[in-house]
């Protein structure tokens, strides 16, 4: 007859842990634990707690922070797994020397650090610069738009809102009136709850006003949250940006946009990441003739006067410059506005065929002239043997220019184009994806961080800053695991 070992579920054990012995060198707690200890300012968070005489002590900042950095890093997006985590996890109870704040406790202490969060990505910044992570030359700049907490389907104009709570309360009736059991009721008191939602929305705030003189879609739930467009769909949420220095792929400064236009954030990332270089050290020239990377959604009149500006070597490509590229298409390449001549005495362009181009209407934004169009006549595009070359689509019937009404950001557009069409210029724009891409890729996908919890826009901004804070840290394991390989030593 088979004999096996006895045991009984009933017996104690003693089990000698020391919580340091946890948390290795090489390791993501290991690091988060070893730069919030000794390179952050944590007495940032002194001034928020009155209890030095009287009232209950309270959780040291640092064990809050290093709980919620890495479960962030685990995908543990909410409190509660936070909690969780804190109570059942090793390496949690190690970073919190055994204490277990709870949910409430840190979801307050998150949403709180609007300040502070900022000071504390900076004090990381600096550990990147002097370990020699940071390059300085060339960045890349991006957004990633990530759902946020609230609902498609509470977005709409105040006119859609209006009609939407018109057939609720159509619905309310109708269920009322044919049905008197307890589903009913529980189903008629979520579309009472709804419609009053929307009513006191109604009532609180608003409509707002869009880029095109056109109103913007509200939404009931977060209404900084905004409808944005991706290739995976749309969603409600916020378009997460960031400025990525090319050595190390370090984030330099991050912001978590309310708007699906690249371009709007473009001066406010620029501005922000001079604050960060110069709270690290750096002069206020830092970012002068440094090279900034930007896709197609970063061309505009707002982005090209920041870059003038600040004498920052831009590469931020038209939305036709792969059909100009000799190494995506088959054939002659497609003209572009560098190719019209312009004559200033006149104001017309002239095509490459030799037609004018007249001036037909300019747009309008914000009450500032922005773009001025330039029209050919149908009957010089039609028997062009220049028209595969310069009309977009087979069916356009003339050659169309939008160019920039002032007339310095037109001429730096004209030659931002030749510019990104040469050689060096298609090189360096190359290298734009594989600097920031592969951040977003770490933040969504590795790191599990791919939606917003909170809502409004100070709250998910906090949260956006920190996702970028634990890819920062993330990229300073090898230097804590062995200082020896910093330049610095």
């Amino acid at each position: 007859m088979a004999q096996y070992k006895p045991f009984n579920y009933k017996q104690e054990m003693l089990v000698p842990v020391c919580l340091e012995d946890q948390l290795l060198p090489g390791t993501l707690e290991y690091t988060i634990h070893t730069l919030i200890e000794n390179e952050t300012d944590m007495s940032v968070f002194d001034a928020r707690y009155n209890n030095d005489e009287t009232g209950c002590r309270a959780y040291d900042p640092k064990i809050l922070l290093k709980s919620v950095l890495l479960g962030l890093a685990r995908g543990k997006l909410s409190s509660r797994k936070v909690e969780s985590a804190c109570k059942e996890n090793i390496i949690f109870m190690a970073l919190t020397c055994g204490q277990t704040p709870d949910h409430s406790t840190i979801a307050a202490f998150i949403s709180s650090m609007e300040k502070e969060i900022a000071l504390i990505f900076v004090d990381i910044l600096f550990y990147c610069d002097k370990n020699g992570l940071l390059g300085g030359t060339t960045f890349s700049i991006d957004g990633c738009k990530l759902p946020g907490n609230a609902s498609k389907e509470m977005s709409g104009t105040f006119e859609q809102l209006e009609g939407k709570k018109a057939r609720l309360e159509k619905r309310l009736a109708e269920l009322l009136k044919e049905h008197q059991d307890n589903d009913a009721k529980a189903a008629a008191e979520k579309i009472e709850k709804r419609i009053q939602k929307i009513d006191q929305f109604l009532k609180d705030n608003e409509p707002k006003p869009g880029r095109k003189h056109e109103e913007n879609k509200s939404n009931v739930t977060d209404n900084d949250s905004q409808m944005m467009q991706t290739s995976h769909g749309t969603i409600q949420g916020y378009n997460g940006q960031a400025l990525v220095d090319s050595k190390n792929q370090i984030i330099v400064f991050a912001d978590a946009g309310n708007s699906g236009q690249d371009d709007e954030h473009a001066s406010m990332m620029i501005d922000g990441a001079k604050e960060n270089f110069k709270a690290i050290g750096k002069d206020d020239d830092f970012l002068k003739n440094a090279e900034i990377l930007g896709d197609t959604n970063y061309a505009s009149s707002d982005t090209f006067e920041k870059f003038i500006d600040e004498e920052i070597n831009g590469f931020v490509p038209d939305k036709d410059f792969r059909k100009r590229d000799p190494r995506f298409i088959n054939g002659d390449p497609k003209f572009s506005i560098a190719d019209f001549q312009y004559d200033s005495d006149r104001d017309i362009y002239t095509c490459p065929a030799g037609e004018e181009l007249t001036r037909s209407s300019d747009t309008i934004k914000n009450g500032k002239r922005v773009y001025r169009h330039y029209n050919a006549k149908e009957q010089s595009c039609s028997a062009c043997s220049f028209r595969h070359r310069c009309l977009g689509k087979k069916t356009s019937k003339r050659r169309c220019l939008s160019v920039h009404y002032d007339k310095n950001l037109a001429e730096y557009a004209r030659d931002m184009i030749l510019k990104i069409d040469s050689d060096d210029g298609r090189r360096k724009y190359d290298q734009r994806f594989g600097m920031v891409e592969p951040v977003f890729a770490n933040i969504r996908t590795q790191k599990r961080m791919d939606r917003f919890t909170l809502r409004g826009k100070k709250k998910v901004n906090i949260q956006w800053i920190m996702y970028c804070l634990v890819h920062n840290i993330e990229k300073c394991i090898p230097i804590t695991r062995n200082p020896m390989l910093s330049p610095a030593f």
